[in-house]
C-alpha cells in the first residue's frame, strides 16, 4: 500500500507539472499573437515606420563597410566606429531632425576638435607644470560656457545637440596625452568619420521615401482646425436637442475630436524646429514660414480650450428652462454652424495651400450672431427666470461669443500665413449679375436653355462665318 501510495503521489506531481508546462506555452503563444497584432497595428498605423526602420538598417550596413573592408578600415584603424555611432544616433524619423542632428554633429566636432587643439598647443607652450593646469582650466571654461548656453530655449531648441557633442570632443582630443601631430590626426579621423555616418544619414534620408517634417506639420495644423470645425458644426443641434437620438448618439464622435489640439503644443514645436533645418521641397519653398504654423496652432487651442468648457456644459445634467432655450436658440445655432464652417474652409485652404477667401463670408454671419446674442445678454429678459435655469445657457452664449473672437483671429492668421507662404489666389465664379451690362448681356444670349438642356457657348467659341453653319449642335 505504501508503494502504491508513492507511485500516485509521483503521477500527480508530473501530471501537474505537465499541465503547467503546457499553461505556460499556451500563455507564451497568446503573448507572441499579442506582439504579432502590435507590430502590425503600429505598421498600419503609419507604414512610413516600417519604411523607415529600413532605411537605417541599410545607412548602418553601408557605413559598416568601414570596417569590414580592410584598405578603408587601416585608413581609420578604430575610429571608424564613429560612423556606426554617428548613424545611430543622427538618423531620425524625417529629414529635417536627420539634418539637424548631422549638422549639429558635425560642425560641432569641426569647432571642438580646432579649439581643442589651440588649447593644446597653448599648454603646451607653459611646459611640463603649467600644461595640466591650463588645459583643465579651458576644459572647464568651455564646459561651463556651453553648460550655461543650454538654458537659453533658443539655443537648447535648436542647438542643444550640438553643444552636447561640442563639450565631449573638446574634452577628449584637449587632454589627450599625444603629441601635436598625432592630436591633428585624431582630430582629422574623427571629424572625417562622422562626415561619413551624417552623410550616408542624410542622402539616405532623403532620396529614399523621404519623410517632411514641415509636410507633417502643415498636415497637423489643418487636420487639428478642421476637428474644432466638425465640433462647432455640430454643437447647436447636440446642445438644443433639435436632432434625432440617433444623429445624437453618432455626435458623440465628434465631441472628442478637438482634443487632439489642447495636447499638439509639443509635437508642433518639434516639427516646427525640425522643418527650419529642410531645404525646399514639392509645395514648400526654403525659408517657408514655418513659425506662422505655430501662431495659428497656438490660437487654435485658445479656440479648443472654449470648446472644452462647451463640451462640458454638453455633458452637463441640468434641465434649462424651454423659455431660455427658445430665446437664445438662433443665435447660438448660428454662431456654432457658422463658426465651424468657417473653420473648415480654413482646414481646407490650408490642405490645398490656397488663400481662404471663401471663410470670410461665415465669419461675418458669425459676428452678426455673436452682435445679436450680446444685445440678447443686455436685455432685460432674464428678470422674470430663474437664475439657475438661466446661467447654463448664458454661459454657452457668452462661450460662443468668444469662440466667433477665436475664429476671427485665427482666419487673420492664415491669412497671414497664405500671403507670405505664396499660397495659391483662387478667383471667386464671376455671376451674371456682377458682370458689366453689354458682358451680361452676351453672357444670357450665349446660354440656351430648354426643358432639358443648357448648351454654354464659350467666349472662345468663334463664330461661323456668314453662309457656314455653326458648329455648336442645337438643344434637343
Amino acid at each position: 500500500m505504501e508503494v502504491g501510495y508513492g507511485s500516485g503521489e509521483k503521477t500527480g506531481f508530473f501530471t501537474q507539472g505537465r499541465r503547467s508546462l503546457q499553461a505556460l506555452a499556451v500563455q507564451f503563444i497568446v503573448k507572441m499573437v499579442d506582439l504579432a497584432s502590435s507590430i502590425k497595428k503600429l505598421g498600419q498605423d503609419d507604414p512610413r515606420r516600417v519604411i523607415h526602420s529600413l532605411k537605417v538598417g541599410l545607412a548602418i550596413t553601408l557605413v559598416s563597410i568601414i570596417c569590414y573592408y580592410q584598405p578603408l578600415y587601416s585608413n581609420f584603424d578604430e575610429t571608424a566606429i564613429w560612423a556606426i555611432m554617428t548613424v545611430v544616433v543622427v538618423f531620425e524619423f524625417s529629414v529635417g531632425a536627420t539634418l539637424g542632428k548631422g549638422l549639429n554633429r558635425g560642425l560641432a566636432t569641426l569647432l571642438a576638435g580646432g579649439l581643442s587643439i589651440g588649447a593644446h598647443h597653448v599648454a603646451n607652450l607653459s611646459g611640463n607644470i603649467g600644461e595640466p593646469i591650463l588645459l583643465g582650466f579651458f576644459v572647464f571654461l568651455q564646459a561651463t560656457i556651453s553648460t550655461f548656453l543650454r538654458f537659453f530655449p533658443e539655443i537648447k531648441a535648436r542647438y542643444d545637440y550640438g553643444l552636447l557633442i561640442f563639450i565631449l570632443t573638446f574634452a577628449m582630443i584637449s587632454v589627450s596625452g599625444f603629441r601635436d601631430d598625432e592630436i591633428l590626426e585624431l582630430a582629422y579621423r574623427r571629424l572625417s568619420t562622422i562626415c561619413i555616418g551624417g552623410a550616408a544619414c542624410v542622402i539616405i534620408s532623403i532620396m529614399i521615401f523621404p519623410v517632411w517634417a514641415g509636410e507633417d506639420l502643415h498636415n497637423l495644423i489643418a487636420l487639428n482646425i478642421e476637428k474644432l470645425g466638425n465640433f462647432l458644426e455640430g454643437f447647436g443641434d447636440k446642445y438644443f436637442s433639435t436632432t434625432g437620438d440617433e444623429e445624437g448618439n453618432d455626435g458623440n464622435k465628434f465631441s472628442e475630436g478637438y482634443k487632439s489640439s489642447l495636447n499638439s503644443k509639443t509635437s508642433e514645436g518639434s516639427l516646427a524646429n525640425f522643418a527650419a533645418w529642410e531645404p525646399g521641397h514639392g509645395r514648400f519653398p526654403f525659408r517657408h514660414p514655418w513659425k506662422l504654423y505655430l501662431r495659428v496652432g497656438t490660437l487654435a487651442r485658445e479656440c479648443a480650450y472654449r470648446i472644452e468648457a462647451l463640451n462640458g456644459y454638453l455633458n452637463a445634467d441640468f434641465q434649462e428652462s424651454s423659455d431660455v432655450s427658445t430665446v437664445i436658440q438662433e443665435a447660438c445655432t448660428k454662431m456654432s454652424v457658422e463658426s465651424g464652417k468657417a473653420l473648415k474652409e480654413l482646414a481646407l485652404a490650408i490642405k490645398t495651400m490656397v488663400q481662404p477667401s471663401s471663410a470670410d463670408s461665415h465669419i461675418e454671419n458669425a459676428k452678426s450672431a455673436a452682435k445679436n446674442m450680446k444685445s440678447l445678454l443686455k436685455s432685460g429678459i432674464w428678470e422674470d427666470i430663474d437664475l439657475l435655469k438661466v446661467i447654463p445657457g448664458i454661459a454657452v452664449g457668452a462661450i460662443l461669443v468668444d469662440v466667433v473672437t477665436c475664429t476671427e483671429k485665427i482666419a487673420e492668421s492664415i491669412h497671414e500665413l497664405a500671403s507670405k507662404g505664396q499660397f495659391k489666389s483662387v478667383e471667386p465664379p464671376v455671376s451674371p449679375e456682377n458682370l458689366p451690362s453689354e458682358q451680361n448681356q452676351s453672357a444670357t444670349s450665349a446660354q440656351m436653355v430648354n426643358s432639358h438642356h443648357v448648351i454654354t457657348v464659350s467666349e472662345s467659341t468663334p463664330a461661323a462665318p456668314p453662309g457656314e453653319s455653326s458648329s455648336v449642335p442645337k438643344a434637343s
